[in-house]
């Protein structure tokens, strides 16, 4: 391992340490893989306007993984992250969770080229890339997702309203999951009927010094 990768690893386990994380010494491995892929894929495909490793490391990592907690609580098979980017935030989940089989959808041809790649070199096999856009993706009734999890995808509404096809509804598994940075009272005030915020959740996210929340919405029709 590089200097500059050692360095990172031990930013990494100190900031898991703040956030009450623990993960094994593969996995931390395979979060700076990532880390070094996305770096140097950044300067061909423009990924990400985060362009030093430490910074991805807790605007992209970390940040996903003030997600973690939620998961021991819940009985969770499939995800779809929608709006995914950069695989942000199903790559640095689906490490951490290989249990658990992740779909990463985006419209943009080059981002879905960057996370196969990512899944070819680091060897996931529970990461599915989907170039497509959100309300065209169909899939069968048996492979709706349990949680579907937007972090910089579109307001409340266009996630509800595109991804609900796509939601497991028997005995209302399913749910939306949305990273925002401040509560979006506006947002809330017209979410769609159909839809119901069943919490807020403050995220914390060791080195940023920003305002982050989780809100999670069920479908009540």
């Amino acid at each position: 391992m590089s200097d500059t990768n050692s360095e990172l690893k031990s930013l990494l386990i100190q900031a898991l340490e703040q956030q009450k994380l623990s993960i094994s010494d593969d996995q931390n491995e395979q979060l700076i893989h990532f880390v070094e892929l996305l770096h140097k894929w950044n300067k061909v495909y423009n990924l990400s306007a985060i362009r030093n490793k430490k910074e991805m490391l807790y605007v992209h990592i970390l940040d996903s993984l003030s997600l973690y907690p939620f998961f021991a609580q819940n009985n969770i098979q499939r995800i779809l992250d929608v709006g995914t980017g950069a695989g942000i935030p199903g790559i640095p989940l689906a490490i951490c969770f290989p249990e658990i089989d992740f779909v990463l959808i985006d419209a943009r041809g080059k981002k879905v080229r960057f996370i196969q790649t990512v899944i070819a070199q680091m060897g996931l096999k529970n990461v599915t890339a989907i170039h497509c856009r959100v309300e065209d993706y169909q899939v069968e009734e048996v492979e709706k997702f349990d949680r579907i999890i937007s972090r910089a995808f579109a307001s409340l509404n266009d996630m509800l309203n595109f991804c609900q096809h796509l939601c497991h509804r028997e005995g209302q598994m399913g749910k939306f999951w949305a990273m925002k940075g401040k509560i979006p009272e506006e947002e809330i005030a017209q979410l769609s009927e159909g839809f119901k915020i069943e919490h807020i959740d403050k995220l914390q996210v060791a080195g940023l010094n920003v305002q982050r929340h989780l809100l999670q919405i069920s479908m009540t029709s």
